[in-house]
């Protein structure tokens, strides 16, 4: 039981992440866009779901914290963790612009900085044509 919790304890949580992403959207569709480019929206969600499940498949494979352990010493590893939660500012930022509040953005920090991208690709596709309109 310990070990299972070990391995998908994180899992169990990002579903509540999601159902709670999911469910308390206002504005939008969720699924389907009704703006400019109205095909980027499912490929955001494509993209997300294909990640999720190679996600979970390696999940399956290997301990998160277990690699994580062994690639820490290795210095690369480091900066590269490193430059991606540099990189998980910028959708934190965007998150902030689109929102208007910071309190969004404190809302989206913990998943995004514990689920990286597959926190930040929901974010993206809830709110697919509202960020899409700051561009067209």
């Amino acid at each position: 039981m310990k070990s299972a919790i070990k391995k998908f304890g994180l899992w169990g949580l990002y579903v509540v992440f999601v159902v709670l992403a999911i469910g308390l959207h206002e504005g939008e569709p969720r699924f389907l866009s009704d703006g400019a480019y109205p095909w980027g929206k499912p490929i955001v969600w494509m993209i997300w779901l294909l990640f999720l499940i190679y996600s979970l498949r390696i999940n399956a494979q290997e301990n998160f914290f277990t690699s994580l352990k062994r690639m820490y010493p290795i210095l690369w590893s480091r900066q590269i963790g490193l430059d991606l939660y540099i990189g998980l500012l910028v959708p934190l930022f965007l998150i902030f612009l689109h929102e208007g509040s910071l309190l969004m953005v404190l809302l989206w920090l913990l998943p995004v900085f514990v689920f990286a991208n597959l926190a930040t690709l929901i974010y993206l596709a809830l709110n697919y044509d509202g960020l899409v309109a700051y561009f067209v």
